[in-house]
């Protein structure tokens, strides 16, 4: 081989491997473009919200609802639904009660509160219906439930179906702007209304009324402090109960972000692992809706963020 021949296979080699890592380049640029920009932060959609910079967050809860929201006697806040408000907080930046404040809401009360600027987010066994989306924004599902109905033991043999709850000379009870209500007119069963579930059942151990119907996780906080006077009925009427969190309708970032970490939650949860979810549900509602097979649902519309500590160097 001359020189020359030499010379030249060596500039063809050149050129054909400068062609392929060219062509290599441009795939990988294409790959890039393809994958799309990197989604949002935490931070980022933080900075989004009118939660930003805040010293304390306001969330509203209930106070008379044993074992999803009360304030019990040495003035702390417990419950399945205050555990997971505590959650929702610390992701969001403001752990420990120091940087919360909680406030107490009646049922008919929240969506007000959610709309005038009372609270940030309510947390309070609060329902995702439709025409409430139209007035708030919901985070979730964090809880299934169904309406029950919750009687007094000596008329156990008295009421045990809907078609029961119709007879007129029964004094029915529900809590103001709840969703039983609205169910129970459906079924043509009348009610009697009252601020909050906790009246409803006074009212019957005075001897006002004769049954109480609400979301089960409810009667069973009630039933768990008298458990010898009172008696669930099973008859599940109307559609589940999806629990949501509410937020306000202007703050979509705030939305994504309490999607954000339910979802983190129920991931934890689906991988064995011990979750906030499961620890909240096991300490409040476990021992009275005693179902081991128990999960989180999966919240609906979660965003792709990249959480807090995704992005720290390695």
């Amino acid at each position: 081989m001359t020189e020359t021949s030499r010379r030249g296979r060596l500039r063809l080699l050149g050129t054909t491997m400068a062609v392929v890592l060219t062509l290599l380049l441009a795939a990988g640029a294409g790959c890039d473009s393809q994958r799309g920009p990197e989604p949002p932060s935490v931070q980022e959609k933080l900075k989004q919200s009118h939660i930003y910079g805040q010293s304390k967050l306001r969330i509203g809860v209930a106070t008379l609802e044993p074992l999803m929201g009360v304030l019990d006697d040495n003035g702390k806040y417990v419950g399945f639904d205050i555990d997971i408000a505590r959650y929702i907080a610390a992701s969001l930046g403001y752990a420990g009660d120091q940087r919360i404040e909680f406030v107490q809401l009646a049922t008919e009360d929240r969506i007000p509160a959610l709309q005038s600027g009372q609270v940030d987010m309510v947390v309070s066994s609060f329902s995702i219906t439709e025409e409430r989306q139209k007035l708030v924004s919901f985070a979730g599902p964090y809880f299934v439930t169904t309406q029950e109905v919750m009687i007094p033991v000596a008329l156990k043999n008295r009421i045990r179906t809907i078609e029961d709850l119709r007879d007129p000379s029964l004094r029915i009870c529900v809590g103001g702007g709840s969703t039983t209500e609205a169910e129970l007119e459906k079924h043509d069963v009348k009610t009697l209304v009252v601020k909050n579930v906790r009246d409803c059942v006074q009212g019957i151990i005075d001897g006002r009324y004769d049954a109480v119907s609400s979301d089960e996780t409810i009667l069973a906080g009630f039933r768990s402090r008298y458990p010898a006077r009172f008696e669930i009925v099973d008859m599940p009427f109307g559609t589940s109960e999806q629990l949501g969190i509410g937020v306000p309708i202007s703050d979509p970032a705030l939305r994504d972000l309490v999607a954000f970490f339910l979802h983190k939650s129920y991931q934890e949860g689906r991988a064995g692992r011990t979750s906030a979810w499961l620890s909240a549900y096991h300490r409040n509602l476990g021992p009275w809706l005693p179902r081991p097979d128990r999960q989180q649902p999966p919240p609906l519309n979660v965003p792709d963020l990249v959480d807090f500590d995704e992005k720290a160097p390695v």
